[in-house]
């Protein structure tokens, strides 16, 4: 990437003061993302900020703008997705709705111009030269591959799923109207120009998407021109609003967003069912009968209030001393969603093992371990009373891109393995390792290491070196 930089607002200046800004000017030579590492990816992306300073001065506190003056970058992001990728697009069968969504924005509105049933290339050209629509397509990452390679890195990076969004909007136009999102936001410039106005958030970290109404939101505080190889990023609830300038080509632009729901509030849900769960079974206290009648209280009595805030304390000191903290949900969500590992081939080496079997005397390693959780639950094939703890081992290595963001929960299922807690030092051993002989796995008997090594084998999660 480019290391010369310098801050914004040397140049003329247009509107209200921009956000933080920074301007790279070519420095030759070849421009392209590194894909190396997650780490890697994540630092070209975002050049020449360094990631310290971005996830101290930026995430999730304030928006950054980073212009770039360099064309192979600039073509680097046009090779991503463009107006004419929609043609070839279409012939594979792409729907209105689920694949792609056509609208415009009128009088501070979001006017929907979708059709029915499978969307033509030609009906879509039409729309957007003669209703001036913007064209919006759904995670493009299902068929664009450098854009699944970026995200799937993302995605690792993050620890969080990462979908993308396309828009494309002719001169003259806007798509949507002023309104805030629940994810963070990455803006990648690829076609034309854009103008682009940021405004204080009404909701900070916002949960939920929302539009937001001209005379509520006031006067923006950002505003600029993005262009092709700029970056633009913005925490979750900032309200924006982006339009193609009149006389000027269109303008497309790709959206990549994450952390949905992945608030310390939802870890906070997700984990303190276990915790209820393990506590309970030693605490009699919780296991007492509530009150005759409480649940058809109009309000709280304080009784329960009193009882509910003592439980709350138990759980906090309980919670002081454990290192097992068990995700009930998300942990699995983000395995069972997330893009599988980025294969230039026919991705059949995530789905056969490959090299020598593993035995006693072999050493193995762990391989795609940024696509692997490992975690405690409950036995889900025992009944309540009855479950113990396993070890369960969810991957993505078998998940399908074709679906993913899209919501297809028919069609989405979890791969991985079940072992008994006995086998818990032996995975984290795995886990820890760069290397590690089989026959020094913490485990009673040779039997039992070589049925270990054998299951993650079959599924791809080690290899013998």
């Amino acid at each position: 990437m480019p290391k010369k930089a310098k801050p914004a607002g040397s140049g003329k200046e247009e509107g209200p003061v921009p956000c933080k800004q920074v301007k790279v000017e070519a420095a030759g030579g070849p421009s392209a993302l590194n894909f190396d590492s997650p780490s890697s990816l994540f630092e070209s992306l975002i050049s020449p900020i360094k990631t310290e300073t971005f996830f101290k001065e930026f995430w999730e506190q304030k928006p950054l703008l980073i212009q770039r003056d360099d064309p192979a970058l600039a073509t680097y992001y046009w090779s991503l997705f463009k107006l004419t990728d929609l043609k070839s697009l279409c012939s594979r069968g792409m729907y209105y709705g689920r694949d792609v969504n056509v609208c415009r924005c009128v009088n501070g509105k979001k006017k929907v111009l979708n059709k029915d049933g499978k969307a033509h290339f030609l009906q879509l050209r039409k729309d957007f030269d003669q209703k001036r629509a913007t064209i919006q397509f759904h995670q493009p990452q299902r068929f664009k591959d450098e854009l699944w390679r970026i995200q799937e890195k993302l995605e690792c990076y993050f620890g969080s799923l990462v979908g993308s969004n396309v828009y494309i909007t002719p001169a003259g136009s806007q798509g949507l109207p002023p309104h805030y999102d629940d994810v963070e936001v990455f803006i990648l410039q690829l076609e034309g120009e854009k103008h682009w106005r940021l405004y204080h958030p009404t909701v900070p970290l916002a949960r939920e998407y929302s539009v937001e109404a001209e005379e509520r939101i006031g006067r923006p505080v950002h505003e600029f021109m993005l262009k092709p190889g700029d970056l633009l990023y913005f925490p979750r609830g900032t309200v924006h609003q982006a339009d193609t300038p009149a006389g000027l080509a269109h303008s497309t632009h790709v959206t990549i967003s994450t952390y949905q729901n992945n608030s310390w509030g939802d870890f906070l849900l997700d984990t303190i069912s276990g915790l209820v769960f393990d506590t309970a079974k030693e605490d009699v206290e919780l296991r007492a009968g509530i009150p005759r009648q409480l649940l058809l209280q109009v309000e709280s009595t304080t009784v329960a209030t009193r009882r509910l805030s003592g439980f709350l304390r138990t759980l906090a000191d309980r919670l002081e001393g454990t290192k097992e903290l068990l995700s009930s949900d998300m942990k699995k969500d983000f395995i069972m969603h997330r893009l599988p590992p980025y294969s230039a081939g026919d991705g059949a080496e995530l789905s056969t093992p490959g090299g020598k079997l593993p035995r006693l005397d072999s050493v193995v390693r762990l391989q795609f371990k940024d696509h692997i959780v490992l975690t405690v639950l409950p036995d889900q094939d025992q009944s309540d009373e009855a479950q113990e703890k396993m070890v369960y081992i969810y991957h993505s290595l078998k998940n399908r891109r074709d679906t993913h963001m899209m919501g297809n929960e028919e069609e989405t299922e979890s791969h991985g393995l079940r072992f008994p807690l006995s086998h818990l030092d032996a995975l984290k051993q795995i886990w820890n390792s760069s290397t590690i002989s089989v026959k020094d796995l913490k485990l009673t008997t040779d039997e039992e290491r070589e049925s270990l090594v054998l299951s993650l084998w079959t599924e791809c999660l080690i290899q013998v070196v």
